[in-house]
């Protein structure tokens, strides 16, 4: 994790952040799929193996490289996956982030279409790598935007936790499932993220699913609500705990997600005004900043740089 001048800047670039990525940035741009799938082969944790997809999915300049993959189809996992999340993409920006009242019928059903298309490659995957964990965390995004509910969610998520317990990016998807914007109860969410960030190792980036519901459920309340819901000593507590047994541990080792955790703890808070518990993680990650969550604050440079300042004047 590269850190730069304190006060410089902030670069809201995860190639940036991570520089281990560019390879398969300039691979997927190339349309070079074999070195694309060795970028893939070569990654030991589920977790940035899902995190590399997930911007894989987003990057631009890569039709060539999906064009590829549809045109040689393989009997392994792996290009049937990312071409899957790859539609799963398309189809979420038809739809669009907007709250589901705001979004028309016409984007209801493209949305559908694409996330239809994507879960017939996963279906497939799935029967035949059963312990293929990438594809079981995209099928998470597919239950939710298909509206599959609840139980479907879950049996999802315990299928891929049967083989990968402690998968980041799998937990990250079924917390959203759980909030009530997606019919889930705060109840439920908050016991996940407590329940699997505890039983996470120590070290692990696992202790951001705390800072993550806290976050979701501060959106969801009124203006005041919010600010006496950020600002309470046990909400306060339970973040000082999950930040010291995940990314501030003595075992914690920097993965690709290790830059968007300390983010998320940087932003709840500098939000709750604990800027001296912030500092460690500004100090962190430099000028690496995330789109997520700071844009939850609007123009989302200038609020790293004022709540940066104020942490390293602080702590």
């Amino acid at each position: 994790m590269p850190q730069a001048e304190p006060l410089a800047r902030p670069q809201f670039h995860p190639y940036a952040a991570v520089p281990a990525l560019v390879p398969l940035r300039t691979a997927a741009r190339a349309g070079d799929l074999p070195a694309v799938e060795r970028f893939f082969e070569g990654l030991t944790d589920e977790d940035d193996r899902a995190y590399a997809s997930g911007l894989l999915a987003e990057l631009s300049g890569t039709e060539g490289l999906f064009e590829r993959i549809e045109a040689e189809p393989s009997e392994g996992p792996l290009r049937r996956t990312l071409l899957a999340q790859r539609r799963v993409v398309v189809g979420w920006k038809i739809r669009s982030a907007a709250r589901a009242q705001h979004v028309s019928q016409r984007q209801f059903e493209e949305f559908h279409t694409w996330l239809r298309k994507a879960e017939g490659l996963l279906i497939d995957v799935c029967a035949e790598h059963p312990d293929f964990a990438l594809a079981w965390a995209v099928r998470l995004t597919t239950a939710r935007g298909l509206q599959l509910g609840q139980s479907e969610a879950r049996r999802r998520y315990d299928r891929l936790a049967e083989h990968h317990p402690h998968h980041l990016a799998a937990q990250n998807s079924l917390l959203q499932q759980l909030c009530p914007k997606w019919s889930g109860s705060w109840e439920a969410a908050h016991a996940f993220a407590r329940e699997r960030a505890a039983a996470a190792p120590a070290g692990s980036n696992a202790g951001v699913l705390v800072a993550q519901l806290h976050i979701e459920r501060w959106l969801d309340l009124d203006e005041g609500d919010d600010a006496r819901y950020i600002t309470r000593t046990d909400v306060r507590d339970e973040l000082v705990a999950a930040a010291a047994a995940s990314v501030l541990h003595p075992d914690h080792r920097p993965t690709f997600r290790s830059v968007e955790a300390h983010n998320h703890f940087a932003m709840v808070f500098s939000t709750a005004g604990e800027h001296a518990l912030a500092a460690p993680h500004f100090r962190a990650i430099g000028n690496n900043a995330t789109e997520y969550p700071w844009t939850f604050l609007g123009d989302q440079d200038a609020a790293f740089t004022k709540h940066r300042k104020l942490a390293l004047a602080k702590g």
